[in-house]
């Protein structure tokens, strides 16, 4: 396009210069009718070859022109093939996030201890948002430095940092500037407690660390096991727990979930008759089976009859009580049948009381401890 536009304004030039040339001939051809022979020798037109030569020296011009043109078009869109080659490079190239993040950090200036200590006693009184976001901003440093210290426990240091700004917020928020500790101090165990949870809860798909023993187990178990063999003791489970101060039970536990991998309950384990065995299919089924619900309905059965026959021994308040409200699906309050005795609700309570400890009574001797009265 740059090309074709060049030749349109060349072939416009030569032109132009040709009808400029054609115009003084024409003016020296009329005065050369009316001047006197002095003037008219001096006006007189060039020869035939020497025009020639002014027209081919014209022309070569003019194509030198047109060549340092069409080489400058050529110039222009190598620079703008070169400058989209660019840009296309650099919109798949690899960016590193890490890198990018440090280079934002380093925009935040730090804080002397002087200017530290101001702006939390400013903080501390007034709440301003502005004076603990510059707190925050100048201790962003710290998080890249502690993160850097838990980078073979997990890979993605973004993560690490992203949960230790969150506990360096936390800090800023609970700091007391009054208790003569640097703010970067204290807020160095909020960070590594968000760091590390983080870390427990995104070692596998299962959780491992849910309480603190098995926190505990789950970061110095292994650095035990090393210095139990190299002080020539035997790591054993009895003495790791002793060393640790944490149960057996759980050394045992932690040390194995450690050593294996999360395995799924899809995954087939048998095959018989041609068809795969999951682990799902040989857990026990969430309900009772069969001999439990015959058990279950057979043992309702038992004590329906004998509810019906400790009924036949009651009378008067009695009856009231244990149907109205003992066996009753929606039993009556001590207040409503206080008032249909025309007696205080303590006192049905009482008596309430009485009828519970008589039927326990009853259904013991009759069926044993297989039911319990409440």
């Amino acid at each position: 396009m740059a090309k074709k536009k060049a030749k349109a304004a060349a072939s416009k030039r030569k032109s132009t210069s040709r009808s400029r040339r054609a115009q003084p001939a024409r003016t020296l051809s009329k005065k050369n009718n009316s001047a006197s022979p002095p003037v008219a020798a001096a006006a007189e037109p060039q020869s035939e070859e020497e025009e020639d030569d002014e027209e081919e020296t014209a022309d070569d011009d003019e194509l030198a022109e047109d060549s340092v043109i069409e080489a400058s078009a050529e110039v222009v869109e190598d620079s703008e093939f070169k400058a989209q080659e660019k840009a296309a490079d650099k919109s798949i190239a690899r960016v590193d996030a890490l890198q990018m993040y440090m280079r934002e950090v380093q925009r935040h200036a730090l804080l002397s201890p002087p200017e530290e200590h101001d702006l939390a006693v400013h903080y501390h009184k007034s709440g301003d948002v502005d004076a603990a976001a510059r707190l925050v901003t100048a201790n962003l440093r710290l998080v890249v430095k502690i993160a850097y210290e838990y980078r073979r426990a997990y890979r993605n240091m973004m993560d690490l940092i992203q949960e230790g700004n969150i506990g360096l917020m936390q800090a800023v928020k609970r700091y007391d500037p009054y208790r003569g500790v640097k703010l970067s101090s204290y807020a160095a165990w909020w960070i590594r407690a968000y760091m590390l949870r983080f870390i427990l809860n995104n070692w596998r798909m299962v959780k491992i660390g849910t309480t603190q023993a098995q926190r505990k187990l789950f970061f110095n178990l292994s650095k035990e096991k090393a210095r139990l063999s190299a002080m020539g003791v035997e790591p054993t489970h009895a003495e790791i727990a002793k060393r640790l101060n944490v149960d057996e039970k759980d050394v045992v536990e932690m040390d194995r979930r450690l050593s294996r991998g999360d395995a799924s309950l899809d995954a087939a384990v048998s095959e018989g008759d041609g068809k795969p065995t999951t682990r799902l299919e040989l857990l026990p089924a969430a309900g009772s089976g069969p001999d439990a619900i015959a058990e279950g309905t057979e043992l309702s059965e038992l004590v329906r009859v004998r509810l019906d026959e400790f009924r036949k021994t009651l009378s008067g308040k009695d009856i009231a009580i244990f149907d109205k409200r003992m066996v009753s699906d929606e039993p009556m309050t001590l207040q409503q049948l206080g008032d249909e005795f025309g007696v205080s609700r303590e006192r049905v309570r009482q008596l309430e009381a009485r009828l519970t400890g008589r039927l326990r009574d009853y259904l013991r001797q009759s069926l044993g401890d297989a039911v319990e009265v409440g």
